[in-house]
């Protein structure tokens, strides 16, 4: 009973975006099955687990008004919004063009939009609350052949850090989930070449990809009072990437 209590979101009322697929949706049905109220958005027309979509609205969060106008509907059900998911996010590798406006397009969506829902959302947290940037191995560490995702991420990276502070006169605290390899559609282009999936499984130390699930158990912990003094941090789920020398 103490440690439910502890990592308790039971009744909590949080808005995923990203829920279609991958992570945001795997944090979107374990937040469903802890009893928090849910609102779950992405670009997508549906998700793509059924369980969802009574809890789902198509939102492009490009679009701050839309946005805006969903967080005030939350409102008007619930009262408050006490977490914030923020896992939409988009990857384009580079042409062989070297073409600028994948770049421009990636750090828009992934970064400068992202910004503006963080502060939209902070508005509507009256009761204090939780934001979490899922952000990547990629925002603190360099990868070839895409900029702009690394960019993007470590660019949030630090953005959550900047609101940590400034958020903090409203007791919301910000941090960041940095996953390595998990297996999502976003990654199976190294999934299913056998020289890149083992590559990455080399510089690994749990000898396994990561999957959408070992991300959630982070992710409830920093959504509830568990973490009530955290803010601001990386927590790194990537099965050691990150620590491994030789």
């Amino acid at each position: 009973m103490f440690v439910e209590q502890l990592f308790s979101i039971d009744g909590k009322t949080a808005v995923v975006v990203g829920a279609s697929r991958g992570i945001g949706e795997e944090i979107a049905v374990s937040f469903k099955k802890a009893g928090a109220n849910l609102i779950c958005l992405s670009r997508s027309s549906a998700p793509d687990n059924n369980e969802l979509k009574g809890d789902y609205q198509q939102c492009d969060i490009s679009n701050p008004p839309v946005f805006d106008r969903i967080c005030k509907q939350a409102i008007e059900k619930y009262g408050s919004i006490d977490i914030f998911v923020n896992a939409a996010g988009i990857t384009i590798p580079v042409d062989k063009n070297n073409n600028s406006t994948n770049f421009d397009e990636i750090v828009n969506i992934n970064l400068v939009s992202h910004y503006k829902c963080l502060k939209i959302v902070s508005k509507y947290m009256f009761n204090g609350g939780s934001i979490i940037n899922i952000t990547s191995i990629g925002s603190v560490q360099g990868f070839p052949g895409n900029p702009g995702y690394v960019a993007s991420k470590g660019g949030l990276r630090m953005l959550s850090k900047s609101l940590a502070i400034d958020f903090s006169k409203d007791n919301i605290r910000v941090n960041n989930i940095a996953p390595g390899y998990i297996l999502t559609d976003m990654t199976k282009d190294s999934q299913t070449d056998p020289v890149l999936y083992q590559e990455r499984l080399d510089r690994m130390i749990i000898q396994r990809w990561g999957r959408t699930e070992d991300i959630v158990g982070a992710a409830i912990y920093l959504a509830s009072n568990a973490s009530s003094y955290v803010t601001g941090i990386d927590l790194i789920i990537d099965g050691g990437w990150t620590a491994k020398g030789l």
